[in-house]
């Protein structure tokens, strides 16, 4: 799932069947936030970021008979959602600028919006574009804090990669604390919910938390170095990260993630 901006990362060459591993778990979230939306049939469903449209497609489990439309910036991922679901329209845009042809019902959003900046602006944007009474639905990542990060901006620093990748070193963490969103979405909502969980994973593969990031954190990393240099870089994070995410007795990997959750509910 992707998603572009001024003053965001480069766009990544987004990798549909790498982002797919461990897709049970990557769609674990999205479930337990479709599961508390507060709508019994909304008419109209945006699913911003849509990706491969894993999650498009669970938004159509849960609600058949509403229309849906998916939108992401990847070309590549926009053609493996169409393959998914050919019944479902699909849109490119910028989710930091691009307006549907409809007020949504529901918009819906999952591990996405992690990757554009000026939250304190984009927020409010978005949730402008509800219907009154309607709803937004956000999921982002937060595990910036965890090993699985950091030791991304510690191999970036200790390499001779360092001054290409000076960008991703100095970003901020992409993501706020809860309270931050609370207090943005307060004053423009009738109700907001927020929420943590912790999802505490058993990975099965050789040093897998490297494969999980491969397909996300990992690629604005990779985007600006060469051939030679990725190849290094990535054996570098590898080798920190199975010292940091050591396997259990049976071969798996355990790996805690973190996600943030907001319900926030447009004025009728």
């Amino acid at each position: 799932m992707s998603a572009s901006a001024n003053g965001s990362p480069a766009k990544p060459d987004w990798q549909p069947a790498l982002y797919k591993r461990f897709a049970g778990e990557r769609e674990r979230p999205a479930l337990d936030l479709i599961q508390r939306v507060p709508l019994d049939r909304p008419d109209f469903i945006l699913d911003v970021g849509c990706g491969a449209g894993n999650v498009t497609a669970l938004l159509r489990e849960r609600w058949p008979q509403s229309r849906l439309l998916g939108m992401d910036n990847s070309p590549a991922m926009l053609t493996a959602a169409r393959r998914l679901l050919p019944e479902v329209a699909f849109v490119e845009g910028d989710a930091a600028r691009w307006t549907p042809p409809e007020p949504p019902d529901l918009l819906f959003t999952n591990a996405v919006l992690q990757w554009l900046p000026h939250h304190e602006t984009l927020f409010p944007r978005l949730f402008g574009l509800v219907r009154p009474g309607g709803v937004m639905a956000v999921q982002m990542p937060r595990n910036h804090g965890r090993p699985s990060h950091t030791l991304m901006i510690e191999t970036a620093k200790s390499g001779p990669w360092r001054a290409k990748l000076a960008t991703q070193i100095d970003r901020p963490a992409p993501v706020a604390e809860p309270a931050f969103y609370a207090r943005l979405m307060a004053p423009l909502a009738d109700n907001v919910e927020i929420w943590e969980t912790d999802y505490l994973m058993r990975l099965a593969g050789d040093n897998p938390v490297v494969t999980w990031t491969r397909a996300t954190g990992l690629r604005p990393f990779m985007e600006p170095l060469d051939e030679d240099e990725k190849t290094r870089f990535e054996a570098d994070y590898a080798e920190r990260i199975r010292k940091a995410y050591p396997p259990e007795a049976d071969g798996s990997t355990l790996f805690a993630f973190k996600r943030i959750f907001i319900l926030a509910v447009r004025p009728a």
